[in-house]
């Protein structure tokens, strides 16, 4: 009989290796119905390498971005990427996972609400270019028995929702809840400071009637609008300059797979890096000498 292929996941995402496995005598060989790069979490190989090539000229144009300690991030091994957050539609997600994709050649898994997942088109697009639900169990399994980069940004929409005139100004990281997640899969957090999302597409107002109605966190009306009108503007940022700065891996002397951590240990430690990375994005902005240009 001829044989038939089974496919193994790799350690990269979306690369599948085909190994051969004899049909035994009295089984018909079936053609194997999951012939596909799509992994587990919906992200598929061959449409990230397509989005990288859309997305790179963006990337290396548009925003210009400029990387600063990129070394800290780990070539190997699982680890948590926590950065600042900011936008409308934020740009800074998709810049951190192209530019260390491009640069260490390792995927990104980004964490984001599952309001992302659920809509439609949209959160099919983001699982495929890898988007994943925002849960503890889904960064556990990526961090933890899959060792990958799992990205997600402490402030949520508190951060992507900030008006202008409040522009790189940090808000509370929640409970501290990615801090846990960190300790209990074992690996470090490596937060990245981020400058130029804020300007890329500014909040000049909200209106709270239509995002209860949408269903949404917040209904925005940017300067983008205004400049490009309400539909391309809603989608089009401004060409403000990347800067990121990496800064040195925060790891946790405590034993992984705990039931419980000491909640106090938690809270104390996600307000130090948030203490970090504001410290650290001031010095951003006063070293900078222009928006567009850096």
């Amino acid at each position: 009989m001829a044989p038939q292929e089974r496919q193994l996941k790799t350690a990269s995402p979306g690369a599948l290796v085909h190994l051969p496995r004899q049909t035994p005598p009295d089984e018909e060989a079936l053609p194997d119905p999951r012939l596909s790069d799509v992994d587990e979490w919906g992200r598929s190989e061959h449409i990230r390498e397509l989005a990288r090539r859309l997305y790179d000229p963006l990337y290396r144009n548009w925003f210009r971005a400029e990387w600063e300690g990129l070394e800290k991030i780990p070539t190997s091994g699982g680890a948590l990427i926590v950065a600042n957050h900011a936008g409308a539609i934020p740009s800074d997600a998709p810049v951190i996972m192209h530019g260390i994709e491009q640069e260490l050649g390792r995927p990104v898994y980004g964490m984001a609400e599952h309001l992302f997942k659920a809509l439609p088109v949209v959160g099919t697009l983001w699982a495929r270019t890898g988007g994943v639900a925002a849960h503890p169990e889904n960064a556990h399994r990526l961090l933890r028995e899959q060792q990958q980069l799992a990205l997600v940004f402490p402030e949520g929409t508190k951060g992507t929702g900030k008006l202008y005139q409040d522009r790189y100004q940090l808000r509370r990281f929640g409970r501290g809840g990615f801090v846990e997640i960190a300790m209990r899969a074992g690996v470090p957090i490596v937060p990245i400071a981020v400058v130029g999302s804020e300007e890329a597409m500014p909040i000049l107002w909200k209106v709270p009637r239509i995002a209860q109605m949408l269903g949404v966190p917040y209904a925005p009306i940017t300067a983008n609008m205004l400049v490009f009108g309400p539909l391309l503007g809603l989608v089009l940022p401004f060409p403000a300059k990347f800067r990121l700065t990496v800064l040195d891996p925060v790891h946790f002397d405590v034993p992984p797979d705990q039931d419980r951590y000491s909640k106090s240990r938690v809270m104390d430690a996600a307000e130090d890096i948030r203490v970090r990375l504001q410290a650290t994005v001031y010095e951003m902005l006063q070293a900078r000498k222009s928006v567009w240009f850096g």
